[in-house]
């Protein structure tokens, strides 16, 4: 009767030489990796946590308005990441990450240029308009023969509303680059309208109605006083200029204007003061000789 022996299969030493080879490899590569990792993460959580406080901290002591403060946080986040696996790669020894870094942000930064210049202009120019603050929003500003109510400034562009009520989207550099009228700026403006009267009128009726009627206007300033020197001779009429102040965030200088001129029309009128237009007279005398003229007779067939 044969014995039952267990059968034993004997596989060559592949796997073994494998590991003998090359398991001091793999051990370096595996520390390397968990190396990088660990520094990268440390390094970008204290990093990013102490620049964005910091940069938060220097540009709401300056003042800066919520939207330069939110940019600067992004690109102090976004320079936690750069450094942060710099700084890992350097420690965990890969030295060739740096190289492909170093020349993938100098591609991007060559292609941004390139591509990305007028983009790159409206940005930078929506910085410094948050910085330096010519114009607020619900100002109303005029600029390049444009005007508008500001309603949103971002920063690449700046919206604003006509007064037809039309929306306005306005690249940051057009702003940066033009002068810039802000009416609203102070706390008080001046209005000015042009009364022409006759002649014959006295100056000193005319101007007394000027002021008079202005001083029955609700939001004319009282301090400056408001009034209305000779400031032209015209052909046709002598010339006031009506000068009143308002204060701008609480009085529209179209509708102060707009009642000026209709209630000055109205005491114009009742005290016969007269305002002249323009208007072409020819004198002289023209000599027509009989010969010349032409007899319109219809001729008989």
């Amino acid at each position: 009767m044969f014995g039952c022996q267990p059968l034993i299969l004997q596989i060559p030493g592949t796997l073994d030489g494998f590991l003998t080879q090359y398991s001091s490899v793999v051990i370096d590569f595996g520390i390397t990796v968990v190396t990088f990792v660990v520094t990268f993460l440390l390094l970008y959580r204290i990093g990013k946590s102490v620049l964005v406080r910091a940069t938060k901290r220097a540009l709401n002591a300056r003042e800066f308005s919520s939207a330069v403060v939110g940019l600067g946080s992004s690109v102090a986040a976004t320079l936690a990441v750069v450094g942060a696996v710099a700084i890992a790669a350097t420690v965990a020894g890969f030295p060739a990450i740096l190289g492909a870094f170093a020349t993938l942000a100098g591609a991007l930064a060559l292609g941004v240029s390139f591509a990305a210049g007028d983009i790159i202009e409206n940005f930078v120019a929506g910085i410094f308009i948050l910085k330096d603050k010519p114009f607020s929003n619900g100002d109303y500003i005029e600029w390049d023969g444009n005007s508008g109510i500001v309603r949103e400034i971002r920063l690449r562009v700046t919206k604003l509303d006509s007064f037809d009520n039309e929306e306005l989207t306005v690249p940051n550099s057009d702003l940066a680059n033009a002068v810039v009228t802000n009416p609203v700026a102070n706390d008080t403006r001046r209005v000015t309208f042009d009364f022409g009267i006759e002649y014959g009128a006295s100056i000193s009726d005319a101007r007394t109605a000027i002021l008079d009627e202005a001083s029955k206007i609700d939001g004319i300033l009282t301090d400056p006083a408001p009034t209305a020197p000779v400031t032209g001779l015209g052909d046709s009429a002598v010339v006031l200029n009506a000068r009143v102040w308002i204060d701008p965030a609480e009085t529209g200088a179209g509708g102060i204007k707009h009642q000026l001129a209709e209630t000055v029309k109205h005491r114009f009128d009742d005290e016969g003061i007269g305002m002249p237009y323009p208007y072409t007279e020819l004198t002289g005398q023209v000599d027509i000789n009989s010969h010349d003229l032409i007899d319109a007779t219809p001729a008989d067939d």
